[in-house]
């Protein structure tokens, strides 16, 4: 076999197995298929957000705020539930826990983000640690 097919194959054996793993890692997100955030558009989640920071500033602990994507121009219906709850102050910090529960398709998930904000900024979402 000469030098230059030798190579020919290397690299196709590369490509193949570079492509498997690529598959493989992609596959690994398959559980996202069909859920409610996977219907989501630009729109969609705009609105969300804008319903989310209206729940966080009006809304009591234990109190749930509804949403809808209705006039986003998504044809698919997407609701969700935002319950706020968890309220803590330090200083001049403030922080709430909210529970979404987003709905479409007869499919559910449940997201739980914290968000807090010092004085009257906005709110901005806290990663888990």
């Amino acid at each position: 076999m000469s030098t230059r097919s030798s190579a020919l194959l290397r690299t196709l054996a590369c490509c193949l197995l570079l492509s498997g793993a690529a598959a493989a890692h992609a596959s690994n997100y398959s559980f996202l298929n069909d859920t409610p955030m996977s219907y989501m558009h630009q729109r969609d989640i705009d609105s969300l957000l804008k319903a989310a920071d209206h729940a966080l500033d009006a809304k009591r602990d234990g109190e749930t705020a509804t949403w809808t994507n209705e006039g986003t121009g998504n044809s698919v219906k997407i609701d969700a539930m935002l319950t706020i709850s968890q309220t803590t102050t330090d200083g001049g910090r403030t922080c709430r826990s909210m529970t979404a529960v987003l709905s479409a398709k007869r499919q559910s998930m449940t997201l739980r983000p914290q968000y807090c904000k010092t004085g009257n900024g906005q709110w901005q979402f806290q990663k888990q640690k």
